[in-house]
């Protein structure tokens, strides 16, 4: 979870917010596009169960996330791997959508994503190959939100649409993924 010092003079959602400003005047400063993982989660066993929160993961070409039993290997109806394979978005997106909907703040995992990033824009980065620690990944769209988004607040469904979910990608080559890694634009 995002921690914010308490200044008795600010409200939780103007800290939020505030944050969330700050993390966009940051992300305009790093160098060459360069972002951070800063959480990492696991499809439970179970559909509709809370994610499973890890500090690494491993990616297998063509197949997913490791141990991750939702998607991991799945194939289409051609019977080629599919394409929905790791999902991501920035902490500063949820930040921003926190604060829109009246919210401290939201813990990471609850918006169903396996990679939860800081410091880059991943709208911006679909259609690229990212390195993300030893991997290599291929964004190629935007998430869509399901229902589940209203479970962990209301509202933050309809705040997703328009690109304001994260990216879905494929993994192009196999590797470690851990909390901290750079995540940038693979240049060769």
């Amino acid at each position: 979870m995002i921690a914010f010092a308490h200044d008795e003079s600010v409200s939780p959602l103007e800290s939020v917010a505030g944050h969330y400003i700050m993390m966009i005047f940051m992300r305009q400063d790093q160098p060459n596009g360069i972002g951070r993982v800063a959480s990492l989660h696991l499809h439970p066993e179970s559909p509709g169960g809370p994610f499973r929160t890890v500090e690494a993961i491993h990616v297998v070409e063509a197949k997913g996330i490791e141990g991750n039993p939702r998607y991991f290997g799945r194939k289409n109806r051609e019977g080629q791997p599919g394409k929905r394979q790791v999902t991501l978005i920035e902490r500063e997106q949820i930040a921003g959508h926190a604060a829109a909907l009246n919210r401290d703040a939201i813990a990471p995992g609850l918006v169903r994503s396996n990679i939860e990033t800081t410091g880059i824009d991943l709208i911006a980065l679909i259609g690229k190959q990212v390195e993300i620690g030893e991997a290599i990944l291929s964004f190629y769209a935007p998430r869509d939100p399901c229902e589940k988004m209203d479970a962990v607040c209301q509202g933050l469904r309809e705040r997703m649409l328009g690109n304001r979910q994260g990216v879905l990608a494929q993994v192009i080559k196999s590797g470690a993924i851990r909390v901290g890694d750079a995540i940038q634009v693979k240049t060769s």
